[in-house]
């Protein structure tokens, strides 16, 4: 499995995917302490989506993607 580089490409994706099918699609979020580093991974089963961060802005990026993929579960638009 491949890691997505660039933040915005892997929010999109992921977005896309889980509106593309939201009852299949889930996600993990794992933080490494000992590498100081973040992983995000969004699957379907058929797409495996993955972004690994060691920076603290990034933070802020996942919260407010997290809670813009909760208001569309929410049936919020």
């Amino acid at each position: 499995m491949t890691f997505i580089k660039n933040w915005e490409d892997f929010e999109r994706n992921a977005e896309k995917l889980y509106l593309s099918n939201p009852n299949k699609v889930r996600y993990t979020m794992k933080y490494k302490h000992a590498e100081g580093v973040l992983i995000l991974k969004f699957t379907d089963d058929a797409v495996c989506l993955q972004f690994k961060t060691e920076i603290h802005q990034d933070l802020k990026r996942v919260d407010r993607f997290i809670n813009n993929l909760m208001r569309h579960m929410a049936g919020e638009k």
